[in-house]
């Protein structure tokens, strides 16, 4: 456990000996989550982080109409719950759940206000609450100040820059995209077919021709 925990950057300048007792004393083990588990529900009291060791949850919301939009995702050395855990409303804001096998460790609050007193654990968790924090900023200003069409047609440039190309495949797929666009599958698929129609770009799966 000691080794697994040293790989991870918030444990890996910890005192060993202060890491061992953390261990033993609260109990820490391996939890693991298969596909499409749920690992905490939305509105559920946050009591503990947890260390992503392997694998990948999503944090996600549902709309009315019961479609899925993903907000966040925490893969290999993430840590979920850190934003909650001190503040006065520390209930899940959104539902999270494995999109593929997952494993990691529970932390209970009472073992990470002991692993606050080491003075490095406690700049590693600074480091990840600013690192939460800038992430969702992102996703809010994705959100609020462009409409759509600026945000993918930002994209696509983007991607036709690192890809060197006009002719670019998609990365991820047009689900993650929208996702990662903040709208919804159907909002999304709308704004490809009324650039295609306007002659912006082609489509062909996931290979994109930027016409402009």
């Amino acid at each position: 456990m000691i080794n697994i925990l040293k790989n991870i950057s918030l444990f890996r300048n910890v005192d060993t000996l202060l890491l061992k007792n953390v261990i033993g004393t609260y109990n820490l083990q391996n939890r693991i989550y298969n596909k499409g588990k749920t690992v905490h529900d939305q509105n559920e009291v946050c009591s503990g982080i947890d260390v992503i060791l392997s694998g990948k949850l999503v944090a996600y919301s549902l709309t009315s109409h019961g479609s899925e939009t993903t907000v966040f995702e925490f893969t290999s050395g993430g840590v979920v719950g850190a934003n909650l855990l001190f503040g006065d409303n520390n209930k899940y804001p959104l539902n999270i759940y494995s999109i593929e096998e997952t494993s990691l460790i529970y932390i209970p609050k009472s073992a990470v206000d002991t692993l606050l007193k080491d003075q490095l654990f406690a700049i590693e968790f600074i480091k990840i609450l600013s690192s939460n924090s800038q992430g969702l900023n992102r996703k809010i200003a994705i959100y609020t100040q462009k409409s759509l069409r600026e945000n993918l047609t930002n994209y696509l440039s983007a991607q036709a820059n690192i890809q060197n190309s006009k002719t670019i495949y998609l990365p991820i797929s047009k689900k993650q995209l929208a996702d990662h666009l903040g709208v919804q599958r159907p909002s999304l698929f709308r704004e490809l077919k009324n650039m295609k129609d306007e002659g912006l770009i082609e489509i062909n799966n996931r290979i994109i021709t930027l016409l402009i």
